[in-house]
């Protein structure tokens, strides 16, 4: 099991291993969720590993639970905020993000500049949604700028933000357990879709 965050190279990851491994017969999960439930799902080991964000907001608490869970967390890139857009928006309309649930703590938010207010908001639980959402009230939201134009379409753009800070995204891990063939592959093909993603915004 893949306990995630909102990002396409995720899925696009996941398709591989699939293809990879999935035979005849299979049984995989992947879960696009909230920041408290990865590193949960991952303490458990209902998850493999798990795949989030830091920056210099959230890291001092993220962190530190991280490390009384016994994880390990391992950046996979740095990038710097992109708002997505509709390719029509003039950035007037609602803001769109991922709801937290119990955890509606600003540090475990999905999004990077989560503290500012904004007049208009609606919160989602998955990608899929805040995407369509995004298109039909010609909102917008805040995140890595890594964008997968063949798995959303060519309706939403990202454009980078003048801002200070970045997200450093990576993957947590259990301590306690060992690496296997089906994770390596995972995670080699997270950095080739990373590498092809990221690519493309800058």
């Amino acid at each position: 099991c893949i306990s995630t965050q909102h990002y396409s190279f995720a899925v696009n990851a996941f398709v591989d291993l699939i293809k990879q491994f999935g035979g005849d017969e299979y049984d995989f999960s992947i879960r696009e969720t909230q920041t408290h439930e990865i590193i949960e799902d991952v303490a458990r080991m209902k998850s493999e590993l798990g795949i989030l964000y830091l920056n210099d907001f959230n890291e001092p608490v993220l962190s530190k639970e991280i490390k009384s869970k016994e994880l390990k967390f391992t950046e996979l890139f740095s990038a710097k905020p992109h708002v997505f857009v509709g390719s029509a928006n003039p950035l007037a309309h609602p803001y769109l993000s991922f709801e937290q649930g119990e955890y509606n703590s600003f540090y475990y938010s999905e999004e990077i500049f989560s503290t500012i207010k904004r007049p208009k908001n609606i919160r989602v639980r998955d990608r899929a949604t805040l995407f369509n959402l995004l298109i039909g009230l010609n909102g917008y939201t805040i995140c890595s700028g890594v964008i997968d134009e063949k798995l959303n379409g060519s309706d939403i753009v990202a454009v980078p933000l003048e801002a200070e800070g970045s997200m450093r995204i990576g993957i947590v891990t259990h301590k306690k357990v060992l690496s296997n063939p089906l994770t390596e592959f995972y995670i080699n093909a997270l950095k080739k879709y990373i590498g092809e993603e990221t690519r493309l915004t800058t």
